[in-house]
């Protein structure tokens, strides 16, 4: 079994900095844990609040917290550090070597798509509310086998209002499966290309910051190195 992780993000248009954080951790027992955080609007305040709530989810799961409190964690400190008068929507996917399980938490009115071989293709898409505004906000969690097969799609909103300047809509799961039907894209085809259609929609000018994060479980195919790249323009 090879698990392979890969995201694609873009800043808003015209914009320095880009309100979405993306942050990766070991966890302590095993595994690893993706934490994807798109702080409210835009620009540097939007990156120092993602920035907040990632660095708190991150803390916690280093110390060993499982993912619900550690979403719970990150909404009681941002509500109480900004009075609920700021929000971020805030996403952990994490491969537990534990339970051999996927762990995915969600604070984002954005559906997480999976594809597994039991299920086929199905969206995460109950109510589901962002940190940070309202006392008592609970993540959605939703706990997979880790089977060979299985594909998890995350994004920010960025992905789902690309077009909306041209009254475009674009249909992110129809997009999934065409991509999905040119054979077995890697995790790193399928987020490219995923965003790449989104900036296309956008006529090249991001309208929003715009993450994808993509999950794939496949065959071994290589030797016992573990391997990170990061490609990042400046």
């Amino acid at each position: 079994m090879e698990i392979q992780v890969a995201a694609a993000k873009v800043g808003k248009w015209a914009t320095r900095e880009s309100g979405d954080t993306l942050e990766m951790i070991e966890r302590p027992q095993g595994g690893f844990s993706f934490v994807l955080v798109d702080g409210q609007r835009s620009g540097r305040a939007a990156k120092a609040i993602s920035n907040l709530v990632a660095r708190k989810a991150v803390s916690e799961l280093a110390e060993g917290v499982r993912d619900g409190a550690v979403a719970r964690a990150a909404h009681d400190y941002l509500y109480a550090y900004k009075g609920g008068k700021v929000s971020a929507t805030l996403n952990i996917l994490s491969v537990d070597l534990i339970s051999h399980t996927l762990v995915l938490s969600r604070n984002n009115p954005c559906p997480i798509i999976v594809i597994t071989p039991s299920e086929g293709f199905r969206l995460l898409d109950e109510p589901s509310e962002p940190v940070g505004q309202r006392r008592g906000t609970k993540p959605q969690i939703t706990e997979l086998e880790l089977i060979i097969g299985t594909t998890v799609v995350v994004y920010t909103d960025g992905l789902e209002s690309a077009g909306a300047r041209s009254s475009n809509v674009f249909d992110i799961p129809a997009a999934v499966r065409e991509l999905m039907d040119t054979g077995q894209p890697s995790a790193q085809q399928l987020a490219e290309g995923l965003l790449q259609r989104a900036i296309t929609l956008d006529e090249g000018r991001p309208q929003d910051d715009t993450s994808v994060l993509v999950l794939r479980i496949g065959d071994r195919t290589g030797d016992d190195v573990r391997r990170l790249v990061l490609q990042v323009p400046l």
